[in-house]
């Protein structure tokens, strides 16, 4: 049996390609993710242990808490400065051989050759004081800065943007802009690196305090121990000197913090690219299973000849499911192989969009190997247990009948329960982590979708053949009959075949319909709510200085000004966001929709609380609140007011006091502005955008123009989220091909009858091309239906977080399906051709 197994495996080389064309692409941006994000953080682990080696002990104040989303500008993740008379007594301590102060805060930069500022969402823009110590960073270029008008900056952004030695350069701070002098070029450690993609800028000490507003303070103190001197024994000799909300660390604390922090930012990464690998694979079931049922449709009279000679109903389950192994380990070996192949591209992406990986050999561990054959070994495996379920249930009697007879799937009735059963078991999972408490959220919303599409997968053939039926109508003559009863002959299969697309185009359809969705919220939410005539931004989604509101508040015709920041925080045990803003002047630029308090409340340091929320914890007016501050730690506030509209505002509000008291830089998101009734808009424009012209990172923008700006923000996401996904789909594709090929075999007596009566090659070949053309149609509008219905949940799901409007295009939906229509065609040329080119009496002949 295993040596009959093999030879019948090897007798059909192109059916174990095609076969294992989709557990390749599938397996290959998995591995691939794996193995880039490995290479990464193995090179920046390298890079901060390089740059932390020459420090022992690092003086800072202590942070509450802390975690990967308090990083960036608007204060959210700043320590608080400490005085600078604290670097004394540091190097009174025996065993300290050197000891510097450091400064660090806000500094972005203007490209001398656009006008336009550097960075984007993404790593931060850091300005910090050259440290003489230590070696952290190097001069590659140039020299030093030593003077108010001079400064380094990092070489990654130097070449990047091309800036050189000796150039002018603009730099945005939390005060004004100020013009200097570029005298060197420096890199990270030993490298010509940056860190993490940040642009980095340096000032001497004094200029350093001055335009980060340092003054007589730091934000750090490194250390360099005495020869002979444990790093461990000094850092608690310098603990005892500290004063309170001040601790000594060691280098080697301060590295691993570092790099458990490019461990979580890249696991977010990877969580990402493995959610689309594993959509991959799943659609690649589908094909597997479909492929694996026609194939034991096809060897009907070879298995019942095996059962006539004595083999049992075991051996021949054995014997595909041993099929099923062979496939998925030489898939899943070429696609460990193409997904190096894949890592060098995304590393090469990686490099020319955010930020350059420092030099390091790929990463292939082990457990990326392992993962990667496993997994795909697995999932060719277990979409072929239910064909190879069938295959044993062969009887040696059906050796005696045509091989076309195929194999029985079980009663409709049964199919019909069981379909719905496990659909209603998705979807309950779904809605639950939609909708539920749970703390498992993601992991049941994708068990509950991947379980529900298997569900509609069982359910589809009831549907297929009144629906190949009515697409297959409007394709006239006796081709496009043909095509039609072709596609209509085994509704299994074809709703098999669908499916795969079904679930590609779906996840497509529901990202369609979740992103105009976004759009819809947003331009509601202004209609709504927003009474600014203009809205204040960064142009890089950064916070930026509070210098500009200040220079918009002085412009001719403003009647009112408001600043909003926000910034981390954690309320009743919970990371969350919290925004401050002005009490003064909140309700002359947006309405909250206060229903009980008041916003003046917020001017005796309490917080504003979204009615959701308060509903859901049980909070009311005059209720305190626990809460905790990166930089200060726990208190609590009284909740002073609730409000109703949260998409501006989002879910909790302090003013910009109670933000000041706890956050040492200040930030903001974006300023609203509102204008006299009796002064031309256009006119007040060109005055605001005046005032802020020295700052290069600004836009002001009235409702329209700010709409216009978000909506591209969201579709720069959806056309990133659909290139991942469009691996998914053809991975549907290579399985459209796939069927049409393995049922040209199962039909070739049936093509040869058609062509000995007369029918053209051309014929054929448009044939097999309308059968595609409806099994295309047929799992793009399922999939439409299905992301028109996933669309609805989420939409629904997020409604209390500001997306209050479901929003379906339908024009989109349409060029999908009219796109998939014709894909169709495409991936029915080679089966087309090969039907075309069958040997008329060799097709008769053919059993």
């Amino acid at each position: 049996m295993w040596r009959a197994t093999i030879k019948s495996l090897l007798a059909r080389r192109v059916r174990l390609g095609l076969t294992a064309l989709s557990v390749v692409l599938g397996v290959a941006f998995m591995a691939g993710t794996y193995v880039l994000t490995d290479t990464t953080t193995h090179a920046f682990d390298q890079l901060i242990a390089q740059g932390t080696s020459s420090i022992d002990v690092v003086v800072r104040s202590r942070l509450a808490y802390d975690d990967i989303s308090q990083t960036g500008g608007g204060g959210g993740g700043q320590r608080t400065p400490f005085r600078a008379s604290v670097l004394s007594d540091v190097r009174s301590v025996p065993g300290v051989e050197q000891a510097q102060g450091i400064v660090s805060g806000y500094a972005q930069l203007v490209d001398p050759a656009t006008g336009k500022a550097i960075g984007s969402f993404g790593p931060p823009t850091i300005g910090t004081s050259w440290s003489t110590i230590g070696g952290t960073w190097t001069i590659k270029h140039g020299h030093p800065p030593s003077g108010p008008d001079q400064v380094v900056v990092d070489t990654e952004t130097a070449d990047r943007y091309g800036l050189t030695v000796g150039e002018q350069l603009k730099i945005l701070f939390q005060g004004p802009p100020r013009e200097l002098t570029i005298v060197g070029l420096a890199g990270y450690a030993e490298g010509n690196t940056s860190l993490f993609g940040a642009t980095i800028s340096f000032f001497d000490l004094p200029t350093a305090q001055s335009v980060l507003q340092r003054q007589g303070k730091f934000d750090e103190i490194d250390v360099v121990a005495a020869p002979g001197t444990d790093a461990a024994g000094l850092r608690q000799q310098i603990q005892r000197t500290l004063p309170p909300g001040v601790e000594a660390v060691t280098a080697t604390t301060v590295a691993e913090e570092a790099q458990r922090a490019v461990a979580q930012g890249l696991g977010f990464v990877r969580t990402g690219l493995l959610v689309f690998a594993f959509v991959a694979l799943f659609v690649g079931a589908f094909i597997i299973f479909n492929t694996f049922s026609i194939i034991v449709a096809q060897r009907t009279r070879e298995l019942g000849l095996l059962r006539a000679l004595g083999a049992s109903r075991r051996q021949v389950t054995r014997s595909v499911l041993l099929e099923a192994v062979v496939v998925g380990l030489f898939a899943s070996a070429i696609g460990v192989g193409a997904g190096i192949l894949v890592a060098v591209g995304l590393r090469a992406l990686m490099g020319a969009f955010l930020f350059k990986i420092p030099s390091t050999g790929l990463q292939i561990l082990a457990r990326t190997v392992i993962v990667s054959l496993v997994l795909g070994t697995l999932v060719t495996v277990f979409s072929a247990i239910l064909p190879a379920r069938r295959a044993a249930h062969v009887s040696p009697m059906q050796a005696l009948l045509s091989q076309e007879q195929g194999v029985g799937g079980g009663g409709l009735a049964r199919r019909l329960a069981t379909g719905a059963a496990v659909l209603l078991i998705g979807m309950a999972a779904l809605l639950y982590g939609l909708f539920g408490s749970t703390s498992q959220q993601g992991v049941l919303v994708g068990l509950g979708a991947a379980v529900g599409f298997v569900g509609i997968a069982m359910l589809a053939p009831f549907v297929t053949r009144p629906l190949a039926r009515a697409i297959g109508a409007p394709l006239r003559g006796f081709t496009g009959r043909l095509g039609r009863e072709n596609a209509m002959r085994n509704p299994r299969r074809t709703a098999s075949t669908a499916a795969a697309l079904m679930i590609g185009l779906g996840l497509v359809g529901f990202v369609t319909i979740f992103a105009s969705s976004l759009n819809a919220s947003t331009t509601q939410a202004l209609e709504e709510t927003l009474r600014a005539d203009f809205i204040v931004t960064s142009t890089t989604f950064a916070p930026f200085s509070p210098e500009v509101a200040a220079r918009v508040q002085q412009v001719p015709g403003v009647e009112a000004v408001s600043e909003i920041r926000q910034v981390p925080f954690r309320i009743d045990g919970s990371n969350s966001f919290v925004n401050a803003v002005d009490p003064a002047t909140i309700e002359s630029v947006t309405d909250l929709g206060v229903s009980e308090g008041t916003v003046a409340s917020l001017s005796q340091g309490d917080i504003l609380v979204y009615r959701g929320l308060a509903e859901d914890h049980g909070w009311k007016v005059g209720d305190t609140v626990p809460v905790e501050f990166p930089a200060t730690g726990k208190t609590r506030l009284t909740i002073g007011g609730i409000y109703d509209e949260n998409r501006l505002v989002t879910d909790y509000a302090i003013s910009l006091a109670t933000y000041a008291e706890h956050y040492p830089e200040a930030l903001d998101t974006f300023v609203l502005v509102t204008v006299a009734p009796d002064r031309d808009l256009a006119q007040v424009q060109q005055g605001l955008e005046s005032a802020v012209k020295p700052f290069a990172n600004i836009d002001v923008q009235n409702q329209a123009q700010f709409r216009e700006k978000q909506a591209n923000l969201v579709n720069s996401v959806l056309r990133l989220v659909t290139v991942l996904l469009a691996l998914a789909v053809l991975i549907a594709f290579v399985g459209i091909v796939n069927t049409l090929s393995l049922s040209i075999y199962e039909r070739t007596r049936e093509i040869g009858l058609l062509r000995a009566v007369g029918t053209t090659r051309r014929q054929v070949r448009s044939m097999v091309r309308r059968e595609a053309i409806i099994v295309a149609v047929i799992g793009a509008l399922l999939g439409m239906v299905i992301g028109v219905l996933f669309g609805w949940a989420m939409q629904q799901a997020l409604s209390n977080t500001g997306v209050t409007a479901l929003s379906i295009p339908y024009r989109e939906l349409a060029i999908y399906t009219v796109a998939a229509g014709l894909a169709g065609v495409v991936a029915a040329a080679l089966p087309a051709r090969r039907a075309a080119k069958l040997n008329v009496l060799e097709a008769i002949a053919y059993e």
